[in-house]
């Protein structure tokens, strides 16, 4: 008997996890008010200190641990950051992408001048 392999679900838009998570941390904070505020901030120091305990870790460069991580952990440590930097800014403004997008753009623009990737229009 051959066993039928389901196609996987949709994932759900980028924006709208973003969204549902920020609710999410929303409804159950331990802190409120600016204190708060300044916490979810700090939570992306933690995260990216994660990454680099990773590539340390990757790297071996821990003689007391060697290799205890690899570069498939690095990577979901960078999503980690980066999940956790949209949320961040989610906390900030009701409208992260159009502020995400406006500021990539205004980086492509310096950064990259004539180069940068244009919109559809």
């Amino acid at each position: 008997m051959t066993e039928q392999h389901q196609p996987p679900a949709p994932s759900p838009d980028l924006w709208t996890t973003v969204d549902a998570l920020w609710r999410w941390l929303e409804e159950d904070q331990p802190v409120g008010g600016r204190e708060g505020l300044l916490l979810r901030m700090l939570k992306l120091t933690e995260e990216v200190g994660e990454v680099a305990e990773a590539v340390i870790g990757a790297t071996g460069q821990n003689p007391r641990k060697g290799t205890s991580h690899t570069w498939d952990d690095v990577q979901a440590e960078l999503c980690d950051v980066v999940i956790t930097a949209l949320v961040a800014l989610r906390t900030l403004t009701p409208e992260p992408r159009a502020v995400l997008e406006g500021h990539v753009g205004r980086v492509a623009g310096r950064s990259l001048g004539d180069g940068a990737p244009r919109g559809t229009e």
